[in-house]
């Protein structure tokens, strides 16, 4: 009688995915729903950075010597398993951005991104014009397998390297961000009015007579939220958050909505803007400048005397700004009142500071409300971020470095922002304004879109304990809170570790725990905030989904619009892309200034400097500057040891030393020499 055919698969039927991520030295990762696997480079079966790709377990001769970028491979077999790539399921890059060299009969473009692993050939013939070294975009004909190179045709040059802002020009073609509004938006946005008696006929509240103000960047060039602040006879507070009224210009369906919904935001490079909205309506019309009547919707909160919200207001109103401030003529005042002096030795300190673009000179009379305003203001701040802190609010203290360039694109300097009592100010106003309009939402049941940041994953926490267990940190806080997600627990951390050597590690470790913000169209809360309802409504020159939200709340204040069901419909999707266009820009706007910080620092090739440990990997240690330029120190510039990689606490060991280096260590580097189309920071250690 024959054997029966066993109905067991010896194999499963799928095979695991995700999306290959590669390091510099060749070798990559993938994380699937099994776990994380180790691929080496003879493994990537043509996959590339950023491709989804199936995978199936391999085996490594770890026999293998332990010369010059084998030490990461063969460490991460302990870490990993080991896996290799079967096939590419769906390919990142359609076209890429590379150098274009001259090679007959070829013309070879070697990809700006170094885990690219490959060039890409074209033919000479077909562009026998496109000289050496131009920046070009190819698209992708064929990708390199086992046996072929890869193949392509060029789609555009975008100019020859080394040209003043073709560096950015290159960020702005590999995110495939737009740069040129159709002509019928262009259209509708120079039509656009502020009509003042229009607005007025239609229901629009005159409160041009309050005395509103801008407090934004000195080089902003669109102002969307103006502040005014009145006390009342029973002793509250009256604040007003008066917001660009973006959505009277902007209905649903029309050519400007089609641009802005495609872009979803604002992209701020290190040299430029590329504005959601035209210029003419996000830098004019829609722009809160100073003396010139314009469209706003209003939230008034009424405070009490220990600035808890007692009612909430929103309108859509008139209003005509008094004042347009820096962030550093704002501090100018509080830091009068910090000492106790009165505006006139505020004005005196403002006189130090450089005049912002459109602002208006100031009389007395606006000195002195300015002066009475942000001292509220100021209080106020301070109020809430303690309120917010008791709620179980977390507070993660950043930094943000802006590169400053001359007329032709080069860094003349960095300057590195950091929160002052005049950005809370403004910050705190915002979050409450936001905070409202969330709440007004939810409790009318009308649709909108959401700022919704979950609480941080159990598995994510955990890998903190290790950590912590090391610095003793374990016998100072319940360790079973911090894992489940405890707010209060990771506050009393930070507080705990503030002012310690290991303060930057481990307060980085947990900023990486927490989850990302998305935008959604269910209100579920905002852990960061620790705030039950949060949106976005007050950037809706810039950001889309605020454009949104100014929709929706418009419908409470007149009624519902025809469009108003298709908008409905349209929520889920939008909120999905505006998340998305989100993390491109900010990724855009990251790899501009990192650009440009890379060419300033190669001013100080063999000099010396302080820094922080940021990153380490199989292939070497990540060091961010005090200007917040980060580089790497490769591997190889370690020496002959052999350093194995410990992933639960995050630091490479020297086996042969017991040498340890691990993220938040302070080390001291040396700035080397790098090729400029690389436009990476390299390092070594001192």
């Amino acid at each position: 009688m024959g054997r029966k055919r066993s109905s067991t698969r010896r194999t499963p039927k799928a095979r695991p995915q995700g999306v290959l991520e590669l390091a510099p030295d060749g070798f990559g990762f993938v994380t699937t729903a099994e776990g994380e696997f180790f691929i080496p480079a003879s493994k990537l079966a043509g996959g590339c950075h950023g491709d989804v790709v199936e995978i199936a377990p391999a085996k490594v001769n770890t026999a293998a010597g332990q010369g010059k970028g084998r030490q990461g491979q063969k460490k991460q077999l302990g870490q990993r398993p080991t896996a290799r790539v079967l096939r590419v399921v769906q390919r990142a890059h359609e076209t890429l951005i590379g150098r274009y060299e001259v090679a007959d009969p070829f013309g070879v473009v070697v990809p700006e991104d170094p885990r690219i692993p490959f060039d890409v050939f074209t033919m000479r013939a077909e562009n026998p014009d496109i000289p050496h070294g131009a920046v070009v975009r190819v698209r992708m004909v064929e990708y390199p397998s086992r046996n072929t190179a890869a193949t392509g045709v060029i789609e555009e040059v975008l100019g020859m390297e080394g040209e003043p802002g073709i560096d950015i020009e290159a960020v702005i073609a590999r995110h495939k961000l737009e740069t040129q509004f159709s002509q019928a938006a262009c259209a509708e946005a120079t039509a656009a009015q502020v009509d003042v008696d229009g607005a007025l006929a239609s229901g629009y509240k005159d409160e041009r007579s309050r005395f509103a103000f801008t407090i934004d960047p000195f080089d902003a060039r669109d102002f969307d939220d103006s502040l005014s602040v009145e006390k009342l006879e029973s002793g509250n507070i009256k604040l007003g958050i008066h917001i660009a009224d973006v959505s009277h210009y902007v209905p649903w369906g029309g050519a400007i909505d089609a641009d802005a919904r495609k872009r979803a935001t604002s992209v701020y490079l290190v040299d430029r803007v590329l504005p959601m909205l035209p210029e003419a309506l996000s830098n004019e019309v829609c722009s809160l400048h100073p003396g010139q009547p314009r469209r706003v919707f209003t939230v008034d909160v009424i405070l009490n005397a220990d600035f808890k919200v007692h009612s909430v207001d929103c309108h859509l109103g008139l209003i005509e700004s008094k004042a347009r401030l820096s962030y550093e003529q704002a501090q100018c005042y509080i830091d009068a009142q910090l000492h106790g002096e009165t505006w006139q030795e505020a004005a005196k300190l403002m006189e130090g500071e450089p005049m912002p673009q459109a602002a208006l000179p100031l009389n007395d009379q606006s000195h002195a409300r300015i002066f009475d305003a942000l001292a509220v203001l100021n209080r106020f701040a301070q109020v809430r971020v303690k309120m917010r802190e008791a709620a179980g609010g977390l507070d993660f203290e950043t930094r943000e470095a802006k590169v400053q360039l001359d007329a032709e694109g080069h860094p003349t300097g960095v300057v590195v922002r950091s929160r002052t009592a005049a950005t809370s100010c403004v910050e705190e106003a915002m979050i409450l304004a936001n905070e409202c309009v969330a709440e007004r939402l939810r409790s009318t049941q009308t649709p909108g879109i959401f700022r919704v940041h979950e609480a941080p994953s159990v598995d994510s926490l955990s890998a903190l304990v290790p950590i912590l267990q090391e610095f003793g940190y374990d016998k100072q806080i319940n360790l079973a809170d911090l894992v489940t997600g405890n707010p209060h627990a990771a506050q009393h951390l930070l507080a705990l570790v503030r002012g310690r050597a290991e303060a930057p590690l481990i307060s980085n470790l947990l900023l990486r725990a927490q989850q990302r913000a998305v935008y959604k169209p269910e209100c579920e809360g905002h852990y960061g905030l620790a705030l039950e309802a949060y949106c976005h409504f007050t950037s809706p020159i810039r950001r889309y989904p605020d454009l949104v939200v100014h929709r929706m709340l418009r419908t409470l204040v007149q009624g519902k619009s025809e469009s108003y069901q298709a908008e409905c419909d349209s929520l889920s999707w939008l909120a999905e892309h505006s998340s998305k266009m989100e993390r491109i820009a900010e990724t855009a706007a990251r790899e501009s200034q990192e650009i440009k910080l890379v060419e300033y620092m190669q001013q100080f090739i063999g000099q010396d400097f302080e820094g922080i440990v940021s990153g380490v990997a199989t292939y070497g240690l990540f060091v961010q500057l005090e200007n917040t330029a980060e580089g790497l120190v490769p591997m190889r510039s370690l020496g002959n040891e052999y350093f194995s990689f410990d992933v639960a606490a995050y630091k490479l060991i020297g086996q042969d030393t017991g040498r340890t280096f691990r993220l938040g260590q302070r080390v001291r580097v040396r700035i080397q020499p790098s090729q400029p189309h690389v436009r990476k920071l390299e390092l070594s250690l001192v």
